[in-house]
């Protein structure tokens, strides 16, 4: 009910331990970003992007205004891909250090701006490189400056100090977490994400929402985390459909963002485990699953796993998305098959089988779910026991439909 009193077109500042410029028309601020950062001394950039959405979005119009009004010279590395890979990054580092760049704009989704992040921590040492970054052969403790302008609903990277990428030639797609890499500033602009397709837009809202039922459920969730879960998942049933039936609609755009947001924030708090440790090895295997297709494949049975262990806190959670349920241990298969009907009747019905995988291929994902560095780490935050068995047993029933 609140939402009605919200004016989408005031821009308010959001202060979680980056900056958010955050509403319709956000995106004007980079002209504040860009006179801040001149003069702070940066007077070369690199910006970070993928080959058309920044443009199409209408986005660089503006930061390339700033750029030059306020003199700042740049290079744009405009080549990167959905999961983007190690290999992406070392060529973004050649370009920025080349040229002398002394900060980050990244302007994407996730793949973008993770991206950018990883360039951030690699412009400050001189030897490393991003199989080096990914693989923790060192500790980053510092980064160039990271401006994130946010193009999807989803990843929440805008707003916390994650960032993950794909070393191809072992399969591996490892996530990071380092303090140094919270954006300095990020805009959140709802007006920038009208061109997001159909598919996109179910894809990254259910990237948010698996953000935060595993921030609410994993072995260090906090109240705070189970909090934001409620309120993001409310925001997401609500406004999804919306935004499906009318992509041009500004104010479920604007309120499916601060969900994203809120879930953002949240899984810095609470962290992840299942869904995310499991999914990263299907699109380590196929680059172009994508992120937030791949957690949907999975989540009504990682529900099913892990609702006996956080009855109450998941009964509260869907409780917009999967109405009646009382907290108690033995709902969880009704938990699951109410979560498998939300993602099916907004248009998610793709299972594990469907997308090429197969029974044969449990062995390798759960090994890689097990051996690519930092997935054990969220494993290990799961609220059960996340042994190979559970985890074969999640991907064997995520093949069909339940």
């Amino acid at each position: 009910m609140w939402e009605k009193d919200v004016n989408i077109n005031e821009v308010k500042e959001i202060l979680t331990k980056t900056k958010v410029f955050f509403g319709v028309g956000a995106i004007k601020k980079i002209d504040e970003i860009v006179s801040n950062l001149k003069n702070d001394g940066i007077d070369k950039v690199i910006v970070v992007s993928g080959k058309g959405a920044y443009k199409i979005t209408g986005a660089w119009d503006y930061v390339e205004e700033a750029l030059k009004k306020h003199n700042v010279g740049y290079v744009n590395y405009a080549k990167v891909t959905p999961n983007p890979t190690t290999d992406g990054i070392d060529e973004a580092t050649k370009m920025a250090k080349d040229f002398g760049a002394k900060a980050v704009i990244a302007i994407g989704g996730g793949s973008a701006i993770d991206t950018g992040k990883s360039v951030a921590i690699l412009m400050e040492y001189e030897n490393e490189t991003g199989a080096s970054l990914y693989e923790y052969k060192f500790e980053a403790k510092k980064a160039a400056p990271v401006v994130a302008i946010n193009l999807t609903h989803g990843t929440g990277t805008e707003v916390n100090r994650f960032a993950v990428a794909t070393l191809l030639e072992k399969n591996y797609k490892p996530a990071i977490a380092y303090d140094c890499i919270y954006p300095l500033y990020s805009i959140d602009d709802p007006g920038l994400m009208t061109k997001l397709s159909p598919n996109q837009t179910l894809y990254v809202s259910v990237d948010a929402v698996n953000h935060v039922v595993e921030g609410a459920t994993s072995k260090v969730a906090s109240p705070y985390a189970v909090t934001l879960a409620k309120e993001t998942i409310r925001l997401v049933a609500k406004y999804l459909p919306l935004a499906i039936n009318n992509p041009e609609d500004l104010n479920a755009r604007y309120f499916l963002l601060y969900a994203s947001l809120l879930g953002g924030v949240g899984f810095d708090n609470g962290l992840l485990h299942y869904t995310h440790a499991l999914e990263h090895p299907l699109s380590a295997i196929k680059p172009d699953l994508s992120h937030g297709l791949g957690l949907a494949m999975l989540l009504p049975s990682v529900i099913n796993c892990i609702y006996k262990d956080k009855a109450a806190t998941l009964a509260d959670i869907l409780e917009p998305i999967v109405p009646g349920l009382k907290g108690e241990p033995d709902e969880a298969e009704k938990a699951a098959k109410g979560v498998q009907k939300w993602l099916f009747d907004i248009g998610i019905k793709e299972k594990l089988e469907d997308l090429g995988f197969k029974n044969d291929d449990v062995k390798k994902l759960t090994g890689l779910a097990f051996e690519t560095p930092s997935l054990g780490m969220l494993l290990g935050l799961a609220p059960n026991e996340a042994d190979e068995t559970t985890v074969c047993r999640i991907y064997e029933t995520s093949m069909k439909a339940m």
